[in-house]
């Protein structure tokens, strides 16, 4: 039996957040209310811009962002190859065309040098994803956007506090927009954030994630009484789920801490096992917020990544895998576009030989020990069963 199970994540609640929930759960309002407004208000300061507005989801966030831009049929919004499928479907939804990227090789995020070569006559936009919470190279990115007169939204889903010199992301671009699913840095149940120092589009994506009113409803002087001048989307957090923020975002300073540590460790206790790469967590002005760790396995395939998994499973260790393939290769993107493999060399590599692992706050003391001998034995039997 293994000394620990380490499930790759868990949500980490405790009285505070059941007190938080409690109070609202005993007040009279459940949505629409000021807990949200306070959640957006600290949140905002914290990345350090000027609007920030609680959504129902990151991928409302996303969709929210680009929809509220007028990003419609005939656009382009370059996308990186490497990220989870909402980054693609955001696009999908506003009827545009995602056009993707493939990634660098020692970070996973869209590669700066390959975003010139597919910038059109059409596109509008470029869809930045902070690879596990590594920002991306952004003097680049923004450089380019700035002669092609486009509009950067950052995907910083699993980027809460990263740093790109003394910037966060989420004030990297023109919006920012962050998820709080249960097992990210910080949760609020579900639910996602869009930050911006914009204030004219913070207000547009704040009547579109409520339908489109003209007014909140705390601004409203006859109750039930509005107007509808644009579309929009049901969209909204609910304050339980803002409550839940707030108390998240109290702890966050230490968790981050932990994180980077547990990543330290663990990318050290690795570091003798020939076979195993891993991305270093500073990249120039780029500091990561440490989501998990990916162990990265020879390119040449000779070592399986499922094989291995199955074998840390088995043993305890709990795994993912970012991502479990390039976007352009699902196949709705594969079927419509008519993407073929090979066009994306690098993230196909990541894709298929990588081991998503777990540094939050949740591991036991000595996980990394744990892990790294779990990895050199699962090598071992797995090459004796070749």
């Amino acid at each position: 039996m293994p000394a620990h199970k380490i499930p790759f994540g868990q949500p980490l609640l405790d009285q505070d957040e059941i007190d938080a929930v409690t109070k609202v759960l005993e007040g009279p309002i459940l949505a629409h209310g000021s807990v949200c407004l306070e959640f957006e208000e600290v949140f905002a300061r914290r990345v350090g811009v000027k609007h920030a507005v609680s959504v129902s989801s990151g991928t409302a966030g996303l969709h929210l962002s680009l929809f509220a831009n007028h990003v419609g049929r005939g656009d382009e919004v370059i996308v990186p190859a490497m990220t989870h499928v909402a980054t693609a479907h955001a696009v999908e939804y506003c009827s545009a065309k995602p056009v993707f990227v493939d990634v660098d090789p020692k970070s996973g995020n869209i590669s700066s040098e390959l975003i010139p070569d597919q910038i059109t006559k059409n596109t509008k936009c470029i869809m930045v994803v902070h690879f596990l919470g590594l920002p991306c190279d952004m003097d680049k990115i923004k450089a380019e956007s700035d002669r092609n007169h486009l509009f950067i939204v950052e995907d910083a889903a699993l980027a809460v506090d990263a740093l790109y010199g003394t910037q966060k992301a989420g004030s990297l671009g023109k919006l920012g927009c962050f998820s709080f699913y249960p097992i990210k840095h910080m949760t609020s149940i579900e639910g996602g954030m869009v930050t911006t120092d914009d204030h004219n589009l913070a207000e547009s994506i704040r009547k579109r994630k409520a339908f489109g009113y003209d007014h909140s409803h705390q601004m409203r002087k006859k109750p039930g009484i509005y107007d509808v001048p644009v579309l929009g989307y049901n969209y909204r957090m609910n304050e339980v789920e803002a409550a839940v923020g707030l108390c998240q975002l109290t702890k966050l300073d230490s968790r981050l801490e932990i994180r980077k540590q547990n990543y330290s460790a663990l990318k050290n206790a690795l570091s003798e096992i020939d076979e195993i790469t891993v991305f270093d967590p500073i990249q120039g002005k780029a500091q990561s917020s440490c989501y998990c760790l990916n162990a990265v396995l020879p390119q040449n395939g000779n070592l399986n990544r499922d094989d291995i998994a199955a074998e840390l499973n088995a043993q305890g260790v709990g795994t993912s895998v970012h991502y479990p393939g390039p976007v352009p290769m699902m196949t709705y993107y594969k079927d419509k576009y008519g993407y073929k493999s090979g066009q994306f060399p690098v993230a196909e590599w990541l894709s298929a030989q990588t081991i998503s692992l777990p540094v939050a706050p949740h591991v036991p003391n000595g996980f990394e020990m744990q892990i790294a001998d779990t990895i050199k034995g699962a090598i071992h039997k797995v090459r004796k069963k070749n």
